[in-house]
């Protein structure tokens, strides 16, 4: 969670305070921040370029911290909420805090009100460790194979026990003496023979490679002078490349504002089918209305033609009336049948 950490940042020496408003919005300039001063307090000697300005150079950068944590801490990041700088981000860094956090529990450093000072000091050097863990396994394999070297000496030297009795209570004669020792001196001189031949051999090498040296410079020099050459002399497809560019400039201009164009009409489009789809719907439910509104008016009517005779003398004076209230019914509706048919 975001309250964790912000306690393991503050506990690992970071020098600023984090806050849940930070991560409110995308803020990739705090997050670029905090993963490099993870990464340096993971290993100070990397080299990651600081630079985020340009989106090519941020997509670089989360490139390069993520790879350098999924090789050197075997941990995952996603560089896609790394890249979005909000609150997704933070579960990200939460990873690499959390192993910081508890490699700095398990050295038995406190966790609470770490001074700015003691955090300078505190240094996670994960190479030199490295380092000396190679050499321990190399002198483990070292020490195995003397003591094997080693027990099969003493094995022999029952064996070698009666050799050297013998050797050393025989006699020593000088003659055999002098012939060992001119064999040895007559080694050793064709030894220093090869030695010379050799130093030699070094001399006429060495100069053989002066003189390939010095044609590799020559050739080095011709080579620098052509490309002096060739850089200054413009190619003759420069000025239709340059056109053609610039045509296409253009063209992709006018294709942007076609598009646009294209998508607001088909939006208008759009509206106006729905408006028109209401108005209809609209239209028939009015006109739904004013079919039952008729019945109801017609049943009435025949009810009302349906009375006692002694009302014969009051309908006959009101008779014009009721004839001009049908006349206004059905004028009203031709008039809606009308209106529904356009």
């Amino acid at each position: 969670s975001f309250p964790d950490f912000t306690e393991m940042m503050k506990a690992l020496g970071y020098p600023r305070l984090i806050s849940m408003e930070n991560f409110r919005t995308p803020n990739f300039m705090l997050v670029s921040e905090v993963l490099l001063w993870l990464v340096k307090r993971y290993e100070p000697q990397t080299d990651i370029p600081p630079d985020v300005e340009t989106e090519q150079d941020r997509v670089f950068f989360i490139k390069a911290v993520a790879q350098f944590m999924a090789t050197k801490a075997h941990i995952k990041l996603n560089t896609k909420k790394l890249y979005q700088a909000d609150g997704y981000a933070v579960k990200e860094l939460l990873k690499v805090t959390s192993v910081l956090y508890s490699a700095m529990n398990t050295k038995g450093i406190e966790r609470t009100e770490v001074s700015e000072e003691d955090s300078s000091k505190f240094k996670f050097d994960l190479g030199s460790k490295v380092a000396d863990l190679k050499a321990a396994r190399q002198l483990a394999s070292e020490i195995t194979s003397k003591g094997a070297s080693l027990y099969d000496l003493l094995g022999k030297e029952v064996e070698l026990r009666e050799a050297r009795t013998e050797s050393i209570a025989r006699p020593l004669e000088i003659n055999e003496a002098e012939k060992m020792m001119k064999i040895a001196i007559d080694n050793i001189l064709e030894q220093v023979q090869k030695t010379k031949d050799m130093l030699n051999n070094v001399a006429l090498d060495e100069a053989n490679l002066e003189s390939r040296i010095e044609k590799r410079k020559l050739e080095l020099e011709i080579s620098q002078k052509r490309l002096q050459t060739l850089q200054s002399v413009r190619p003759a497809f420069m000025d239709e490349y340059e056109k053609i560019e610039e045509e296409l400039q253009k063209q992709y201009s006018s294709y942007l504002e076609k598009f646009h164009n294209l998508s607001y009409m088909e939006q208008l489009l759009d509206d106006h089918r729905r408006t028109e789809q209401e108005m209809f719907e609209e239209a028939a439910n009015m006109l739904h209305l004013m079919q039952n509104r008729l019945k109801e008016e017609e049943q009435n009517l025949l009810k009302s033609g349906n009375n006692d005779d002694s009302d014969v003398e009051i309908q006959e004076d009101e008779g014009s009336d009721s004839e001009g209230e049908e006349k206004q019914i059905m004028k009203q509706r031709t008039a809606m049948e009308t209106k529904v048919q356009g």
